[in-house]
């Protein structure tokens, strides 16, 4: 979502499984959008910004704990310092239920109709009469949207269309339009839905921070240190912990991941995105005629800032779509997660004794620390651990009961 007063640009990129014949989405929009406000968008531009903002793992190594001092309070304090169908039914009959057709067109692969309704029964009954699924509890939520006013952004897929064009996948599908609403519809989405869904926003805007206002936004914990075996799992520690935190905040939070102005990053997980990349999802205030002088430049991305808001959502614990506000946040903040590999090389100095401590303090530390992320059993992280002799002093070894229940509670 590129946002900047009242204006939106809307990118939307759809999991979708099943054949093309079968793709609809319904989407509702706050005002009749013209066919230039509707445009097929690049799902590649799309990867990179996932690239650009994803949660990561960041790498340290130790240095020789005889030379190390200086250069461990460096790294000390680099660490704290960084984040429509071809044809529509008879007019009559739509009328007859309450619909009308404000406009139709095909715009790349896509057949769509912008649509307006009187009352939500007769919406879904011309929904279904044009082979669209409407599943049982649509009504009321188109209801909900009709009293508000709002139009409904209806695509399909032209196989035709799709073939002549070459793609074997669904583009994303991008729409600009201006209103004072800041939100994103979702509800009527998990009408037809399988289970709780999973929800990614990159919101763009001039001046700061996107946060949701009718539900919390909640920072994922990070820049905690966690065990090495991690790196080649990066993946599953990164779902289970996002399940744990969903869980404890009783699945009714919307988590920030990840928001950074765009001129740079430290570290960077992929380069930034060019000024033709962001230009292309909408972002209109960009004033700079290339892709690389932008960068650094306050007249151009130097006023693009990036919020990236992952949700885990069901009708039960999400009833209201999002709204959204910018704020002037401009704090840095990036959903990543340390590794520290040790040193391995000899050493006979006064300092090797104590650092061979720490390093087993920190080792128990990191287990306890990913427990806590992700809810896994400590017993078995730290068999994973496998640090040998490295690992504890012998009356540091857990006792017979910690290795049946794990940590004492805290």
């Amino acid at each position: 979502m590129v946002r900047d007063q009242d204006r939106t640009v809307l990118t939307m990129s759809n999991d979708y499984s099943g054949t093309p014949s079968e793709f609809a989405i319904v989407v509702p929009v706050p005002t009749v959008l013209q066919k230039g406000q509707i445009h097929i968008g690049d799902r590649a531009v799309l990867d990179h910004l996932d690239a650009y903002s994803a949660p990561r793992l960041v790498e340290y190594f130790d240095p020789d704990p005889c030379l190390r001092v200086a250069m461990e309070r460096a790294n000390g304090a680099l660490m704290r310092s960084m984040a429509a169908q071809d044809a529509a039914s008879p007019a009559a009959r739509a009328k007859s239920l309450g619909v009308t057709i404000e406009a139709k067109y095909t715009v790349g692969e896509y057949d769509i109709l912008i649509l307006s309704a009187k009352q939500s029964g007769g919406l879904a009954t011309w929904l279904l009469e044009n082979d669209y699924r409407v599943p049982p509890g649509a009504k009321r939520v188109l209801g909900s949207y009709i009293r508000q006013g709002m139009k409904f952004f209806v695509a399909k897929v032209n196989l035709k269309e799709q073939k002549r064009l070459g793609f074997s996948y669904l583009r994303p599908i991008q729409v600009a339009y201006e209103s004072p609403k800041f939100m994103l519809p979702i509800r009527l989405g998990m009408v037809n839905a399988d289970g709780s869904q999973e929800l990614f926003v990159f919101a763009i805007t001039r001046r700061g921070r996107v946060e949701t206002t009718n539900y919390r936004t909640v920072r994922l914990p990070e820049g905690m240190d966690i065990p090495e075996y991690v790196k080649d799992d990066f993946p599953r520690f990164y779902r289970a912990m996002f399940a744990n935190q969903v869980a404890k905040e009783r699945r009714e939070a919307v988590f920030l991941e990840y928001a950074w102005n765009m001129t740079w990053c430290d570290p960077c997980a992929a380069d930034p995105l060019s000024a033709e990349e962001l230009r292309s999802l909408g972002v209109f205030w960009l004033g700079q005629p290339d892709g690389a002088s932008w960068r650094g430049n306050p007249q151009g991305a130097g006023t693009t800032f990036i919020t990236r808001l992952h949700v885990r959502y069901d009708a039960a614990h999400f009833p209201e779509d999002l709204v959204f506000q910018e704020t002037s946040d401009e704090s840095n903040f990036q959903a990543r997660y340390v590794l520290r590999h040790p040193w391995k090389g000899e050493g006979s100095c006064e300092a090797m004794a104590g650092y061979r401590r720490s390093v087993r303090e920190r080792r128990a530390k990191e287990a306890e620390t990913l427990a806590s992320l992700t809810g896994w059993d400590i017993a078995s992280i730290r068999r994973k651990m496998n640090a040998g002799d490295d690992w504890s002093d012998p009356e540091q070894d857990p006792s017979w009961w910690e290795r049946i229940w794990g940590s004492p509670s805290r």
